[in-house]
Order: C-alpha cells, then sequence, then structure tokens
C-alpha cells in the first residue's frame, strides 16, 4: 500500500500538535497575586490596565528563550539595534528582546505555512522542501522590512515637523520663557498636528525633570530620533549652552536653513515631476489622442479601400 498521500496530512498533524503544546507550555495560569502586581506594573498614566491580547502574553513570556538564539553577540551589535528600534519609536528596554522573539516566531510560522503548502502541493519533494525554505526566509526578514518602513515614516514626520516647532521655540524663548519651558509649550501645542515629534519632547522633558544634564538629554534625542536635521540643533542648543551665547538667534538661524532646504527639496521634486509623468503619459494619454485624431481617418481611409 503506498502511504505518500497520508505524508502531508501527517507532518500537518505534527505541527499542530507542536504549536499547541508551545502555546500550552507559555501560557500557563498564574497566582491572584501575580496578575495583581502585572496590574500595577502595566498601569498607564490615567491608572487602568494596559490590556493586552494572549498572543501578546505569550509572546512576552516567550521572549527571552525565542530571542536567545539571534541574541547581538557583541556590545555594538545591541547598541546599534536598540538604536534602530528607538528611531521606530520603541524606547522601551525590552524592545530588541521583543523584536527578535518575532523574528523567530515568524521564522516558525513562515516554515510552518510553507511546509503545509508544499506538502499538500508537491508532497516530499524537492519542491516541497524548497517551498518551506522560501516561506521561512521570507517571513524571517518580513519584519526587517517592516521595521525599514517605520523608521522611514517616523523620520520624514520628525523633519516636517521640526521647523514649525523651531519657530514656535524661538518666539518662546524671545518672550522670555527658558529653553525647558518652551519646549513643553511645544509639546501642548503642537501635539494634535504632530504627534511623533512632541512625544520625544515630552520624553526630553521628563528626563531634564528626572535630574539628567540637559546636553546628555540633547544627544539622546537626536540620536534617538535618527534625524540628521534633530542632530544639528541638538549640537547647537550644547554649544549654545556651553559657551553662553545666544539661544534663541541660534535656533532662528537653524529654523531659517530647515524651511531653506524644505524649499528646496520641494524645488527637486516638482522639477522630477516632469521627467515621472513621461511615462503614464505614453501608456496611458498619448494611446487615447491617438484613436481620437488618427481614428476617423483611419476608418475613412478603409472606407475607401473598401469602396474601391
Amino acid at each position: 500500500m503506498d502511504y505518500t498521500p497520508f505524508v502531508p496530512w501527517v507532518v500537518f498533524g505534527v505541527c499542530t500538535l507542536g504549536v499547541w503544546a508551545l502555546v500550552s507550555a507559555f501560557s500557563k495560569e498564574e497566582s491572584r497575586a501575580s496578575e495583581r502586581l502585572d496590574e500595577l506594573r502595566e498601569a498607564g498614566r490615567d491608572g487602568k490596565k494596559k490590556k493586552g491580547g494572549g498572543v501578546t502574553k505569550i509572546l512576552q513570556k516567550a521572549a527571552p528563550a525565542l530571542s536567545k538564539a539571534l541574541g547581538p553577540k557583541s556590545e555594538l551589535e545591541q547598541n546599534d539595534l536598540r538604536v534602530r528600534l528607538a528611531n521606530a519609536g520603541y524606547n522601551q528596554s525590552n524592545a530588541p528582546q521583543m523584536y527578535l522573539a518575532i523574528k523567530v516566531a515568524m521564522l516558525g510560522m513562515g516554515a510552518l505555512l510553507g511546509g503545509g503548502f508544499g506538502m499538500l502541493a508537491y508532497g516530499a519533494t524537492q519542491k516541497g522542501f524548497f517551498s518551506v525554505a522560501i516561506a521561512a526566509g521570507v517571513s524571517f526578514y518580513l519584519p526587517e522590512l517592516v521595521l525599514k518602513i517605520m523608521i522611514s515614516s517616523r523620520k520624514s514626520k520628525i523633519f516636517l515637523a521640526l521647523p514649525d516647532a523651531l519657530d514656535l521655540l524661538v518666539v518662546c524663548v524671545e518672550a522670555g520663557l527658558g529653553l525647558d519651558a518652551g519646549m513643553r509649550r511645544i509639546a501642548e501645542e503642537l501635539g494634535d498636528t504632530h504627534k511623533v515629534l512632541c512625544d520625544e519632547i515630552n520624553l526630553c522633558n521628563m528626563q531634564i525633570q528626572m535630574g539628567r544634564v540637559r546636553r546628555d538629554v540633547l544627544h539622546d534625542l537626536g540620536i534617538r530620533t535618527g534625524v540628521d536635521d534633530v542632530k544639528a540643533l541638538a549640537a547647537i542648543l550644547i554649544q549654545a549652552e556651553r559657551f553662553g551665547s545666544s539661544i534663541a538667534q541660534a535656533l532662528r538661524v537653524q529654523s531659517e536653513s530647515m524651511r531653506v532646504k524644505r524649499r528646496q527639496m520641494a524645488e527637486e521634486k516638482a522639477q522630477k515631476t516632469a521627467v515621472q509623468m513621461l511615462f503614464p503619459m505614453v501608456l496611458f494619454i498619448f494611446p487615447g489622442i491617438f484613436v481620437v485624431l488618427v481614428g476617423p481617418a483611419a476608418i475613412k481611409m478603409i472606407a475607401a479601400g473598401m469602396v474601391e
């Protein structure tokens, strides 16, 4: 008797049992005391518990074990991973561990999905195992792609919001407010329109209130955002504070240079528009024009040929 048709079902059953065993292992019930401690730890600013799904809790428990295989080997690699996650907006201490755990989980999920599809479509053949490798590789690098997109989007939002924040900061400083009070004012006024930048400013204000040195806070702001203009602004403010020069004048110069840079970028995009519109015009607009202009003449020529 040929058992080949039953191989995909056996593989699917084994994979399902393995996933169920992992979920059961990491989702054991805790005591009421542990649950209360977790509620106190995860309480938000409004005093309410931040609710998370069961999958999130399981992933948090499994993160140390899953991320151990992909953990950075050197301190430089650890710092690089933390900076990339901070550029995407994840400043939590366990963010690198969760990110690596997600990559490992996606690898396993891709292998399971690719294995199920490959076994059902091709059976236990070379194509079946090749589909497993392709699905696992794509799933493994998918979090990396998502992280790059999030970093790019966040940097763009901060870059576009920075000139408005600098203009308001200049007004606040020239009106007599200090730099810390001006930053708090920016976070209050621009919180609805430029939330990403205001969140970073609120974090800076909180660190300064906790007693950190301002130059260290500004330096961390530049690294955390990953935007070159924010790094330049932080360097200017640090130098102004160190040498005692006018902060308002430094902010005004930086704001003007950023506004010129934004104008130049807009002009560059406008100059590229003509070239970018060429291909859609050739593919979609010119054929319609040719039909409208040449169509009647072609019909008359065909009719004249048929009459002759």
